[in-house]
C-alpha cells in the first residue's frame, strides 16, 4: 500500500517540478526584459503573450481554453492517483502532460495569456515554452506506449 502511494505521489512531484520551472522561467523572462533577442546557438529568446492555445488557435477565448485547463488538469489527477491498471509510460506521459497543461493554465488564469520565449532559429516554428515541451513529451510518451501495445 505505501509503495502505490510513494509511486502516485513521485508522479505528481514530477508534475509539480514541471510546473515550478516553467512559471520560475516565464516570470525570469517576463520581469527580465534583457534577456529578450538574445541569441544562442540553436535557439534565441522572444517574449511572445500567446492569447491562445498551440499555433495561436482559440486566440482570444480565455474562459474557454481556461476551463479546458482545469478540466484536463483534474482528469489527470485523477488517472494518476486512481488508476490502478496504468503502467510506467502512461504514468510519465500524464505527469509531464499535467505539468505543462497546469503551467500553462496558470498563465491563462492570472495573465490571460501564455508566455512564451523559446523561439527555434533552425526552423520557422512558433515560439514555445517549457510546460509546451512537457505536454509534447508526454504525447511522445502516450504515442509510443501506444504503438509498442498494439503491435
Amino acid at each position: 500500500m505505501i509503495n502505490k502511494i510513494q509511486t502516485k505521489l513521485y508522479f505528481l512531484s514530477i508534475s509539480i517540478f514541471i510546473v515550478l520551472l516553467d512559471q520560475f522561467t516565464k516570470y525570469y523572462i517576463f520581469y527580465n526584459k534583457k534577456l529578450i533577442n538574445k541569441d544562442f546557438l540553436l535557439f534565441k529568446i522572444d517574449f511572445v503573450k500567446n492569447y491562445g492555445a498551440a499555433f495561436n488557435i482559440l486566440s482570444g477565448s480565455r474562459i474557454f481554453l481556461s476551463l479546458i485547463s482545469i478540466l484536463f488538469s483534474i482528469l489527470l489527477i485523477y488517472l494518476i492517483l486512481r488508476k490502478n491498471t496504468l503502467n510506467l509510460f502512461d504514468l510519465y506521459s500524464y505527469s509531464f502532460i499535467l505539468g505543462g497543461t497546469f503551467g500553462n493554465g496558470i498563465d491563462r488564469i492570472y495573465k490571460g495569456f501564455v508566455v512564451d520565449f523559446i523561439n527555434l532559429n533552425i526552423i520557422n516554428f512558433p515560439v514555445f515554452n517549457i510546460a509546451d515541451i512537457s505536454i509534447n513529451i508526454g504525447f511522445i510518451f502516450l504515442l509510443y506506449n501506444i504503438f509498442k501495445n498494439n503491435r
